[in-house]
């Protein structure tokens, strides 16, 4: 049995970004999958998704309400970061010239049993340690 999808960073931020409806609806759809425990994220793809709510969204989101919407994304099954992880995303950086960090994504959603990564940012259509990427906004 396939493991959940795995929501890249890009995907939580669209489904917030009310600039662009229509990326915001697909994203929102993926979201209310992942709330039910169809779709994982790992602590980074939180960790990016409060960063850019906080420093990169003009006007930036209050504290408390960056909170709250982290709060309501709780059920959403993460993938805790560890050394073996890290290691990984260094193979998945050697293997497919992946930046580190995208790297991470990778070995979180592979850990997850994922066949399927969606993403904006990584390359649609790519497999990488048989994760195969998926642009929902094409």
């Amino acid at each position: 049995m396939p493991g959940p999808d795995f929501l890249d960073t890009n995907i939580l931020i669209y489904a917030y970004d009310a600039s662009s409806p229509d990326k915001q609806r697909v994203a929102q759809e993926l979201v209310t999958r992942a709330v039910a425990g169809e779709c994982v994220v790992s602590a980074q793809v939180l960790a990016e998704f409060a960063a850019t709510l906080l420093h990169k969204i003009s006007p930036a989101p209050a504290p408390q309400d960056v909170i709250t919407i982290l709060d309501a994304l709780g059920p959403v099954p993460f993938i805790k970061p560890d050394g073996d992880l890290v290691r990984r995303a260094v193979e998945a950086h050697a293997a497919y010239d992946l930046h580190f960090y995208d790297g991470l994504i990778v070995a979180a959603a592979e850990r997850a049993g994922s066949e399927k990564i969606w993403s904006e940012d990584l390359n649609a259509g790519q497999i990488y340690f048989g994760v195969a990427v998926m642009n929902p906004f094409l």
